[in-house]
């Protein structure tokens, strides 16, 4: 969601975190980049230790960890192999500021962590900024409470740009008005080099009124040549869905309905040819 709309932050709880202090004692990393904790854990697909589950993706591609399945930690400090829980049952450290015992996560970072149970993963941005879309099937800003389009289970796809797949991404995804998540670097990235539409349905992202405007200025200080002047071309907005049947311009052709450029030619009542005025 635009960095406001930021919503579904899926497991940003997996944020790179700087080296902190906890209780005067010096936190052990062992170069992990992704978390601050005292813990390792033993994979159960794999039985090999490591610091968190992206360490363990980034190692082995051959699969990736389940998280709900870890049973076994391995204190930082003292070595000491045991159930899950924040504490060592050896030497008493705590593993980590925030705990949560279904994703076994653990973080000394303060993100604002909580466990959505209905989204099943741990999201960041403090439990009382966000509410469940029962619809949609992920958390949104409050803001968003009666200001988004619902798409059922909008959150279970994938990316449309880099296929990655958005629910349990760590990365924060952006909701156009249309409803279709994308993530908020891949769409910065489309307006970045001009495409302004939803790569899910075609439907403009963005507030496009000044460009409009703009591209009336340009459309009429361009005229077309005589032989195309008085050429009409039928077209649908794909910000509306309404036809019209408009002046043929190369530059764009106008919905008159919306006032969108953001058009494509379409078949009239009897073809789909240019026809003259």
């Amino acid at each position: 969601m635009s960095d406001s709309d930021s919503s579904n932050k899926s497991d940003s709880c997996d944020e790179t975190s700087d080296d902190l202090n906890f209780d005067n004692k010096e936190l052990i990393s062992d170069g992990c980049i992704h978390y601050t904790r005292r813990c390792k854990f033993v994979s159960p697909c794999c039985q090999k230790i490591f610091t968190c589950r992206i360490c363990h993706d980034e190692e082995v591609t051959s699969h990736q960890l389940n998280r709900h399945a870890v049973e076994g930690l391995v204190c930082s400090s003292c070595d000491c192999k045991q159930p899950v829980s924040n504490k060592c049952i050896s030497c008493g450290i705590s593993f980590g500021n925030y705990f949560c015992p279904v994703c076994c996560m653990f973080d000394d970072r303060d993100k604002g962590q909580f466990h959505c149970d209905k989204c099943g993963i741990c999201r960041v941005g403090g439990r009382d900024n966000f509410f469940h879309c029962e619809k949609c099937g992920l958390c949104l800003p409050t803001i968003k409470l009666n200001a988004h389009r619902c798409i059922e289970k909008s959150s279970q796809s994938n990316c449309p740009i880099c296929m990655e797949d958005i629910h349990t991404s760590r990365i924060p995804a952006h909701v156009p008005k249309c409803g279709h998540l994308i993530h908020s670097k891949c769409y910065r990235m489309l307006l970045k080099s001009g495409n302004f539409r939803c790569p899910s349905c075609g439907v403009s992202m963005e507030d496009m009124k000044q460009y409009w405007e703009k591209l009336d200025e340009e459309i009429q200080v361009t005229p077309m040549p005589s032989e195309y002047s008085d050429m009409k071309q039928w077209i649908l907005c794909q910000d509306c869905q309404n036809v019209s049947h408009v002046k043929f311009h190369v530059l764009g052709m106008k919905c008159e309905t919306c006032g969108s450029y953001n058009t494509c030619g379409a078949d009239g009542p009897s073809n789909s040819e240019g026809t003259r005025v």
